[in-house]
């Protein structure tokens, strides 16, 4: 497959579709932003904020990304690149957008998968996050990828130019997704499965509860499921930086009391559950 250059973005102000100029994206009204020098553009207007620094903080972004990268949730990765090109319709031209991309492990990972297949496709890539600091982490990673500052609640794209959105451990909003989809366009929704981290959860909390995978409102119109699948694997982390970046990287760290949090930080090795569930919904 080929990376082709993003051409569908819009402005955040009045959604028409932006042109690249220098470096600055304009769009025909004459709203500007500018191309930072590590690449990434910033479509988040004031209006759309809801705190003064959404999103991840810069060491949130730091220990995700360090977690990441040692290749304990590789597995997660390898099943959501084979559950993407399975997906993929006969179209040449293909846009996959990640909502909520993080520190852009998963898409990267993507990217590489997809340009090593063997097919006549252009597949064009574009990262979207609310925090400014993980996005600034994940343009390091990728220059073949639009990485892209703004909310999953008003995504600044294209009415109807978008093939595949991926929403991994993130925040949903059907009729957001609903309009950039192209009729037919697929949602792929990756969250914890019942028994996710339950050997942390039992350390940092006095009492756990068995939770199954929450129903997302994705699901409960304007889309089709075609498919489930739950991938289950245990692993051991044998380091004690690494189990602080994973506490520091879920919700569980300030969900936590502070007694819980001593207890997991003061361990030096871990075996833990992964069981995360893929759902593939389609636009109806």
């Amino acid at each position: 497959m080929n990376v082709i250059e993003v051409k569908n973005i819009a402005c955040p102000i009045d959604g028409e579709k932006l042109v690249s100029s220098g470096k600055q994206l304009n769009c025909s009204n004459g709203h500007s932003f500018d191309i930072a020098r590590q690449g990434y553009v910033n479509l988040l207007p004031v209006q759309h904020k809801r705190s003064k620094q959404p999103g991840d903080s810069k060491a949130m972004v730091l220990a995700r990304s360090e977690f990441l990268d040692s290749g304990i949730y590789e597995p997660i990765s390898e099943t959501l690149n084979a559950l993407v090109l399975s997906q993929m319709r006969e179209e040449k031209d293909h846009c996959i957008l990640d909502a909520g991309c993080g520190e852009g492990y998963y898409l990267d990972s993507l990217c590489h998968f997809l340009k090593m297949q063997d097919c006549d496709r252009n597949v064009s890539f574009i990262g979207l996050d609310i925090s400014k600091d993980a996005i600034i982490q994940s343009s390091r990673r990728n220059k073949q990828i639009c990485w892209l500052v703004g909310t999953n609640r008003q995504p600044p794209v294209v009415t109807e130019s978008i093939d595949i959105i991926l929403c991994l451990f993130g925040f949903v909003n059907r009729e957001a997704f609903s309009k950039v989809l192209k009729p037919g366009g697929l949602l792929i929704l990756v969250d914890p499965g019942a028994e996710h981290l339950k050997e942390l959860r039992e350390i940092i909390y006095p009492e756990v509860n068995k939770t199954e995978a929450q129903e997302t409102i994705a699901e409960k119109s304007g889309f089709t499921m075609l498919k489930k699948e739950v991938l289950t694997y245990r692993t051991m982390i044998d380091s004690n930086e690494l189990i602080k970046h994973l506490l520091l990287m879920t919700p569980h760290f300030y969900r936590a009391s502070k007694e819980g949090r001593l207890r997991a930080e003061a361990l030096s090795k871990l075996d833990i559950t992964v069981s995360v569930l893929f759902r593939v919904l389609q636009k109806s």
